[in-house]
């Protein structure tokens, strides 16, 4: 068995803390300060946000809020665009499902990600 005490592990803002890394999962500790911001982003597998401390303001490009305090729990979808604030210092679990998804760089081959180098570069070009 392996267990955190999230609200005292060790956590620096700007310096994602892996906690625990599986073929199913990804357990990720996060420290946001007041008024600073994860921007917009969304990521390749199903992103659950756990508020362990703290607020934060939640935004999607279609306009849903949601303010979460300690305890609340948010769910995106695969692909999902989303920006989290901080309004007040916070501490947040991020779980990442299934790890790594479909088209995340790390569930790619050799050949798939060569591919898609091969593709940025035309782009560039």
């Amino acid at each position: 068995m392996r267990s955190w005490d999230l609200r005292t592990v060790e956590a620096v803002p700007h310096e994602p803390r892996i906690l625990s890394t599986a073929d199913d999962a990804r357990a990720i500790l996060l420290r946001l300060p007041a008024g600073e911001e994860l921007q917009e982003h969304e990521v390749h597998e199903n992103a659950r946000i756990v508020v362990v401390e703290g607020e934060v303001e939640v935004a999607t490009p279609d306009g849903e809020r949601a303010s979460a305090a300690a305890g609340h729990l948010l769910e995106f979808s695969p692909g999902e665009r989303h920006a989290v604030v901080g309004t007040a210092d916070s501490r947040l679990l991020l779980l990442l499902t299934p790890w790594p998804g479909d088209g995340h760089p790390g569930a790619m081959t050799l050949e798939q990600k060569s591919e898609v180098r091969d593709r940025a570069a035309e782009r560039n070009d």
